[in-house]
């Protein structure tokens, strides 16, 4: 994976997860690899940040055009016997500051 989008799992999360996208599930080696606490991804994910004043206003009036793309990633993993879910986990683009630290 040259470009890879991370997503750093939840401390607890130490054995098996389950990985979802938008409520879709992940295949491990097919979508996603876990690697250093990370899950990498080379499809694009992305995360919409905070609203500025325009764009929130341009929602509110309707304005068409104005709705970003904006993934969620979720896990759902074992912590002493219990189901845990994390849900909208933190998405790094390639060459966001973590990467730039590794690299």
């Amino acid at each position: 994976m040259d470009e890879a989008w991370l997503v750093p799992l939840p401390a607890d999360a130490t054995g098996p997860v389950e990985v979802f996208v938008n409520g879709v599930r992940q295949q491990e080696g097919a979508d996603y690899v876990v690697s250093g606490g990370m899950l990498r991804f080379s499809k694009p994910l992305a995360r919409e940040g905070r609203l500025g004043l325009w764009r929130w206003a341009s929602m509110f009036f309707g304005v068409a055009g104005t709705y970003r793309k904006n993934d969620s990633v979720d896990v759902i993993y074992d912590v002493g016997g219990r189901k845990t879910v994390a849900s909208g986990l933190t998405i790094i683009p390639p060459g966001g500051p973590a990467q730039r630290r590794s690299a």
